[in-house]
């Protein structure tokens, strides 16, 4: 039996649409990250910029693998129509000519944040754990049912959520971050929404029976996972825990001070930056 925050028993027979839909949004409700104290922080304004320049470098590899973990799935789509729908989240994030699209973005918030362009690129900064979440998470797309793949990203359904929250947040308590720094995500408030609709559907018609409807649920409590490991990571390396609050990073991680990683120097641009 799979362990279940939600305290559902493995599926025995099949669930209606309407109630696999109501199962998969209450996967969201009680595992999405919005609950994570990281993100709690990085909202309300309990961040310092170190700590805020830390997510945004390790979150660069999520946004940078998206693309190539969309183009593994779309290269077992045997429908024509599906691939064309699939094709749009690559071109959000690749966009069609160099210097558009989401990772574009992205990079526009590290340079703001005041971090070298070359290290974010390069990824030799990010925490392992950031690593390894992340290519499981591309593993498990390329190697899992394409009903499995296609459900592991139906945590599009609760990111606009999240996405609002943050950004409200940021700009309120943050005077290092502006309307511009923040672009990507105001995108996303429409492209989420439009690809969850599409991978929703999908998953409706297509897990029919108990152990397909099983499998999806569990495709988006992984999913779930892997983006709250990310946040366990930067809140074990860059907040810490206790009196003290302070983290523990890894040898060769951004701020560590082991090869060549320390924060002054070739972590910063010349926006600036924070030292330790």
């Amino acid at each position: 039996m799979s362990l279940s925050f939600e305290n559902h028993p493995d599926l025995v027979e099949p669930l209606s649409v309407e109630a696999l839909e109501a199962r998969l949004r209450e996967v969201g409700e009680t595992r999405y990250h919005h609950r994570h104290p990281f993100q709690l922080m990085l909202q309300n304004g309990e961040l310092d910029k170190r700590q805020v320049q830390a997510w945004a470098l390790n979150r660069y590899y999520y946004q940078a693998m998206i693309p190539i973990k969309d183009a593994s799935l779309m290269a077992r789509l045997d429908d024509p129509e599906l691939r064309r729908t699939w094709r749009s989240r690559l071109v959000d994030h690749d966009g069609e000519a160099p210097g558009e699209g989401g990772i574009e973005r992205w990079l526009k918030l590290t340079d703001g944040l005041g971090l070298s362009r070359e290290l974010v690129v390069s990824t030799r900064g990010i925490l392992p754990a950031t690593r390894f979440a992340v290519e499981a998470y591309t593993h498990f797309v390329r190697d899992r049912t394409l009903l499995e793949a296609i459900a592991s990203s139906l945590t599009e359904l609760f990111s606009p959520m999240v996405i609002g929250q943050r950004v409200r947040g940021m700009l309120e308590h943050y005077d290092f971050v502006s309307r511009e720094t923040l672009a990507y995500f105001e995108p996303r408030l429409t492209q989420a929404p439009r690809d969850a609709e599409m991978a929703l559907d999908y998953v409706k018609r297509h897990a029919v029976r108990a152990d397909q409807q099983q499998a999806v649920i569990d495709a988006l409590r992984f999913k779930c996972s892997v983006l709250w490991a990310m946040l366990d990571a930067l809140q074990h390396a860059y907040v810490g825990s206790g009196s003290e609050g302070s983290g523990q990073v890894p040898p060769g991680a951004w701020g560590s001070g082991v090869e060549g990683q320390e924060i002054e120097g070739d972590g910063l641009n010349d926006h600036g930056g924070l030292a330790r």
